[in-house]
C-alpha cells in the first residue's frame, strides 16, 4: 500500500473510530475526504476552510464512495464559463437561423432556375442602385467643383468668400463623402452576391440530392 493510500486509510480509520456510532446513526452519516496542503484528509465534518475544495463523500455505514463534489469555481472561472455559455447560445441561434433559411430555400424554389431568377432580381436591383449612386457622386463632384471655382474667383478678386457660398461648399463636400461611402458599400454588396449565389446553388443541390439507401437499393 502506498503512502497516499495509507493516509487515506488512516483518515478513514480515525473518522470511524473517533466515537461509537450506532447503526441507525451511521445510516445517513457521511465522511468527507479532501486535499489539504498536498495530503489527503478525511473526517466526519467538513471545515470551513475546505468548503470550496474538491472532495469525496463516503458512507460511514458501508465505507463506500457515495459522491464526488468538484471544487468551487473562482470568480474568473465563473465569468469565463458564463462567457462560453453565451457564445454557445449565440452559435446555436446562428445555426438555427441557417437551418431555417435553408429549409425556406428548398421549400420556396422547385428548381435551380427559380433560385437563380430570385438572385438575378437582387442583382438587377443592386446594379441599378450602384448606377444611381455613381451618377449621384458625379453630380455632387461637379457641383462642388463649380462652388470651389466661384470661391476661388472671389479670392483672386480680393473679395472674401461669401458666408452662404462657404456653407454650401461645406454641405456639398459632406454630401459627397456620404455618397461615396454608400457607393463603396453597394459595390461590395454587388461583388459579394456572385459568391452568395454560387454557395446557395451548391447547398441547394446538396439538400435536393436524393438520399441513397445504405444497401444501394
Amino acid at each position: 500500500m502506498n503512502t497516499k493510500s495509507t493516509a487515506l486509510a488512516a483518515g478513514l480509520l480515525m473518522a470511524l473510530t473517533a466515537a461509537p456510532v450506532t447503526a441507525q446513526q451511521a445510516g445517513g452519516k457521511k465522511l468527507y475526504c479532501w486535499n489539504e496542503n498536498g495530503r489527503k484528509v478525511c473526517g466526519d465534518a467538513l471545515p470551513a476552510s475546505a468548503a470550496d475544495s474538491a472532495r469525496t463523500e463516503i458512507s460511514a455505514k458501508s465505507g463506500l464512495k457515495t459522491g464526488q463534489v468538484a471544487r468551487a469555481l473562482t470568480d474568473a472561472e465563473r465569468a469565463a464559463a458564463a462567457q462560453q455559455a453565451e457564445a454557445e447560445r449565440q452559435a446555436a441561434i446562428v445555426e438555427e437561423e441557417r437551418q431555417r433559411r435553408e429549409h425556406a430555400m428548398v421549400e420556396s424554389y422547385t428548381n435551380e432556375e427559380e433560385l437563380m431568377r430570385a438572385f438575378e432580381h437582387r442583382i438587377t436591383l443592386l446594379d441599378e442602385t450602384v448606377k444611381a449612386s455613381s451618377l449621384g457622386v458625379t453630380g455632387l463632384r461637379q457641383s462642388l467643383v463649380s462652388l470651389l471655382q466661384r470661391a476661388s474667383e472671389a479670392e483672386l478678386a480680393g473679395r472674401p468668400v461669401p458666408a452662404p457660398l462657404a456653407a454650401s461648399i461645406q454641405t456639398q463636400h459632406q454630401q459627397l463623402l456620404r455618397q461615396q461611402a454608400a457607393l463603396v458599400r453597394q459595390r461590395g454588396e454587388r461583388a459579394a452576391i456572385d459568391g452568395e449565389l454560387a454557395s446557395a446553388l451548391k447547398r441547394y443541390r446538396e439538400l435536393k440530392m436524393p438520399v441513397t439507401p445504405p444497401n444501394g437499393g
